[in-house]
């Protein structure tokens, strides 16, 4: 079964929400804290899904990953970003949405916002058949 969507809605875009997390925003909860903090970002994506607009996501693990860049004809993998200690990119959400006004309605009521920032970008989605 495909996406349900509202209703005057038609030609969706695939929206991504970058989760920058604050690096203390879950520090000192309780393991029931944890789970209340857990059970409104299922009930987020459950209400999304049930709309026919969550397309997917999946939390990153804490650690800063690596950066692969080139310098001159030498490709390099370093250890990072480092860019700012206070903020880590969490994790991503995928949705669909009529517009950037409708897509930032819908980030506006994500859990995320309680915790860090949400980065919206829509996909550019490539023609696969051309």
């Amino acid at each position: 079964m495909g996406p349900v969507h509202l209703t005057g809605e038609t030609d969706m875009a695939k929206y991504i929400l970058f989760l920058h997390d604050r690096i203390d925003a879950f520090e000192g909860l309780s393991h029931e804290e944890m789970m209340a903090v857990i059970k409104d970002y299922v009930a987020w994506t459950e209400k999304m899904r049930a709309e026919g607009r969550y397309l997917g996501g999946e939390k990153l693990m804490d650690e800063p990953g690596r950066v692969i860049g080139k310098s001159g004809d030498t490709v390099e993998t370093l250890n990072g970003p480092f860019s700012e200690t206070h903020e880590i990119l969490g994790g991503y959400m995928v949705i669909e949405a009529a517009d950037y006004d409708t897509a930032s309605a819908l980030a506006a009521t994500c859990p995320h916002v309680n915790y860090g920032r949400i980065e919206l970008r829509e996909i550019h989605e490539f023609d696969r058949d051309a």
